[in-house]
């Protein structure tokens, strides 16, 4: 839809064209009544209540003015040609802002189609030796119909990207709202039930104080151990939300992210990588930080392991990811690609969810009893 300023100074031009027109044939031919001088009259007093209706505009007004600017054109220039103007100028003017206005106001069919129109006009109109018209409409028939197929091309590409941006915002939702589910999920089942079991322990306390000291006294020092364990999982917790520090690299964040899992929860972890350049897109490092995050927090809380392996590379245009614990393994056994996992409904959630967002591949093994190890690759 054009702006109102620009409908509006599209009414003027037309305005003051009839106006020009009006004038310049009373002053040719005089200011008697003839049926030139009454369609004239008319085209103006369209003009002027287009002028003033501009907030009204639709598509059928369009249209219907697009037809009326046409065949305006096609008499003035019929009568410009016939001795009124002898260098057609006005002529050419009139149909500079037909064209000017279809190009501006309509798609490209239309603009064709006044292009074609005005060209055959110019034909009819035009006496024998005097073709400035007839090529002054050819050229910038040309002129707008190639503007008019610039302005379709434009028009799709923002449309698609505007599809696009609303496609993009929809996965940004969903992740955001995936993100919110899980930290919801990960307090319940970590932090908040460290609360809710410390608040029954004191409750128990309490109670043992007043018949039995020494028992109050060793479920005190349990609540100790209970409390670090929470400080732990707290910790773990923030871990997972914490995010990357600006300026680092993938490799040492990564690195520096392995170190503190060690120091925070006593499993032995190791991480190697090889010499490449981080990927281009910083929401694509972002991701993978996350993916590792959950790795190692589903080592931490579910898998007991007391070692676990983590190695990043890269080779044929794809960072490759590999973690490797000897853990109990998942519930089921067997090597799973992220196709056959979500198909099957197995494996970390999260984590397939990021590998798919980021058009990635996944194998996981899982070894019962024995480990599993999770190999990740991501194109860059």
């Amino acid at each position: 839809m054009v702006p109102y300023r620009g409908r509006l100074a599209l009414r003027i031009a037309r305005l003051v064209l009839a106006l020009g027109c009006v004038a310049w044939y009373v002053l040719v031919r005089g200011p008697h009544l003839t049926w030139v001088i009454a369609l004239l009259a008319a085209y103006t007093a369209y003009a002027i209540g287009a002028l003033l209706e501009v907030r009204f505009d639709s598509t059928v007004r369009a249209g219907v003015a697009l037809v009326a600017d046409t065949i305006f054109f096609g008499f003035w220039a019929w009568a410009g040609l016939a001795g009124l103007t002898p260098a057609g100028f006005l002529s050419a003017l009139v149909c500079g802002y037909v064209f000017a206005s279809a190009v501006v106001l309509h798609d490209f069919e239309r603009v064709l189609a006044v292009a074609v129109t005005a060209t055959v006009f110019a034909l009819v109109v035009t006496p024998p030796g005097q073709d400035t018209l007839l090529w002054t409409v050819i050229g910038t028939g040309a002129v707008a119909t190639a503007l008019s197929l610039y302005k379709r091309y434009l028009e799709r590409r923002m449309s698609n990207t505007l599809r696009h941006n609303v496609i993009i915002r929809s996965q940004a939702q969903s992740a955001r709202e995936a993100e919110r589910q899980r930290i919801a999920a990960d307090f319940h089942d970590g932090p908040l039930q460290s609360f809710i079991s410390f608040q029954m322990r004191l409750e128990i306390v309490k109670k043992l104080l007043a018949r039995d000291i020494e028992a109050a006294a060793d479920e005190l020092r349990q609540l100790q151990d209970l409390c670090r364990t929470q400080v732990s999982e707290l910790r773990s917790f923030v871990r997972s939300m914490r995010p990357a520090e600006e300026g680092m690299s993938l490799a040492a964040s990564l690195n520096r992210m392995v170190d503190q899992f060690q120091r925070e929860t006593g499993i032995s972890a190791t991480f190697s990588s090889s010499d490449f350049q981080d990927p281009a897109d910083t929401e694509v490092s972002l991701e993978l930080l996350q993916i590792v995050r959950e790795a190692l927090n589903n080592v931490q809380k579910h898998s007991g392991a007391t070692r676990i392996a983590l190695s990043l590379g890269k080779s044929d245009q794809k960072l490759e990811i590999s973690a490797e614990d000897n853990g109990g393994g998942y519930p089921f056994s067997g090597t799973f690609t992220l196709e056959e996992l979500e198909l099957l409904r197995l494996g970390p959630v999260s984590i397939k969810r990021r590998v798919r967002m980021l058009g990635g591949e996944m194998m996981l093994e899982s070894r019962p009893g024995q480990g599993s190890s999770l190999q990740i690759r991501i194109p860059v």
